[in-house]
Parts: C-alpha cells; sequence; structure tokens
C-alpha cells in the first residue's frame, strides 16, 4: 500500500466550483489508488474581524470547519488580512499557499503518494519538486484549472466528473457531467468520457451523443458549436440511457454551468 498525504487548497477549490464536495470521498479517492492515507490537511482562510461581528457568519464558518474535522482532515487556517490597494478600494486577503507548499515538501518525505487539491498554476512548481523525490503526484481540481497543471500531474481528477462527490441538484432525474472526446461532424454525434468510479481506470468513453440531443438555452445548436464542445473540453450534463444495442446514450444533453448564481 503506498502512503498518502492530501492537501487542499480550499479557497480555490471552493471558488472554482467545489463548494459543498464531500470531504470523505476525497479520502475515498485516495484509497481508492491502493493507498492509505496517514496525512490529510486543508488550508482555509478565516476572517476573525468579520466572525466577531457577525455571528451567523461565524456559525456557518465553524460548521464547515466543523464538518471538515469530522472526515479526519487537520485544518491549517491562514487569517484574513484587510488592506486598500492604490484606488482605495479595501480589499480581503488571505494566502495560505506558502504554508501548504512548505509542509507538502516537509511531510512528504515519509510518503509514496501525494493528492494536491488545487487549479493553481502556482503549485506548478510544488508538483516538479514532489515528483523529483519519486513522489506520485496526482492534482484534484474544478473549475479555473492551470493547463500546466493538469499536463504535469501524474493523474488529473475533474471534481465535477467523480461520482457523488458535489451535491446532487434536486431535479429528480439522474444526472451525468462528461467530457466530449470524439466527434463525426459529417454524421452530427459524438462519444463522451465519464467516470464511472474512483480508480484511475474506472472510466467509459462509449456514451453516444447526438447533435440533436444536445440543447442550448432550450435550442439545438449548429455543427460548429457542436465541434467546439469538444475543442474547448466543455463539461456536458446529460441522463444516461440505454441505446441501440444495450450501448449508453446521452439525451437532454447540456453545457454544464459551474458557476451559475456565482
Amino acid at each position: 500500500m503506498l502512503k498518502a498525504g492530501i492537501f487542499l487548497d480550499m479557497e480555490n477549490l471552493g471558488r472554482n466550483g467545489g463548494r459543498g464536495c464531500r470531504y470523505g470521498l476525497i479520502r475515498e479517492l485516495v484509497e481508492a489508488q491502493s493507498a492509505v492515507v496517514l496525512r490529510a490537511n486543508a488550508y482555509l482562510a478565516i476572517d476573525l474581524e468579520r466572525e466577531e461581528s457577525d455571528p451567523p457568519y461565524r456559525q456557518g464558518k465553524e460548521e464547515h470547519r466543523v464538518a471538515v474535522r469530522r472526515h479526519g482532515f487537520h485544518l491549517v487556517l491562514k487569517e484574513a488580512r484587510r488592506y486598500r490597494n492604490d484606488e482605495g478600494v479595501e480589499v480581503v486577503k488571505a494566502n495560505a499557499d506558502l504554508d501548504l507548499a512548505v509542509d507538502a515538501l516537509l511531510q512528504a518525505e515519509n510518503l509514496d503518494y501525494i493528492l494536491l487539491g488545487t487549479g493553481d498554476g502556482d503549485f506548478l512548481r510544488l508538483v516538479r519538486a514532489l515528483q523529483g523525490k519519486g513522489k506520485r503526484v496526482d492534482v484534484l481540481s474544478f473549475g479555473n484549472t492551470s493547463s500546466e497543471l493538469r499536463r504535469e500531474a501524474d493523474y488529473h481528477f475533474s471534481g465535477f466528473l467523480i461520482p457523488g462527490l458535489l451535491p446532487i441538484r434536486d431535479s429528480g432525474v439522474a444526472v451525468r457531467i462528461g467530457v466530449m472526446h470524439y466527434v463525426d461532424e459529417a454524421k452530427g454525434f459524438g462519444y463522451l468520457t465519464v467516470r464511472e468510479g474512483l480508480k484511475v481506470s474506472e472510466i467509459r468513453t462509449d456514451v453516444f451523443l447526438h447533435i440533436n440531443d444536445f440543447y442550448e438555452r432550450g435550442r439545438q445548436i449548429d455543427m460548429t458549436a457542436f465541434r467546439n464542445l469538444k475543442s474547448r473540453e466543455a463539461l456536458i450534463e446529460f441522463e444516461m440511457v440505454e441505446g441501440r444495442e444495450g450501448r449508453p446514450k446521452a439525451i437532454r444533453a447540456q453545457e454544464f454551468a459551474w458557476n451559475r448564481g456565482s
């Protein structure tokens, strides 16, 4: 069994679509890679000034921190600082990047496998440094992920594709999320990649999607837009049914807007 450590950049994950994710499932994700979790750190900003003056805000934040601890994560809290920028606007900032990088480098001495939870390209050098020490480094992220970070990682997990990681919207139907990896422009169809489980190998690439089953603002799209779904690596949400010869088929598909309402 690999000895593993988890290091989560909570601010990055939360503001890029990972708010409300199930932290226990992140541990299960690591364990599914034939690993035992020895270290699990979550780096989180804390606005003490606001918490002192706003009890409901403090209660909500404390409930969140308790939930993270409940799943065996050690919280590393970074106090938010206030300052005024050149335009005189007050800015609140709490950056725990350095704390995370130092802890990962020091604690990795006794680890084989690191799961780094962030999409921030500033951690590219950290990934390379850990790999230089012979560690396997996987990245878990949601939206706005650095393309360089994704390429440099030994494996990149898109949090949107991991079954059960995010809260299920109460829509009454089982919605799946996938990414288009193939398009046949002449025949107007494509195939989606969908994650079926937590192991690296537990994906399927045979989910059929016809252009007539994809909608944008309630209307079917043209081939240019359909083709661009692949080139943009757009997230696609859909319902999966049994198609011809028992093969999976996507219906009522649309682009997944992870930042809706933000």
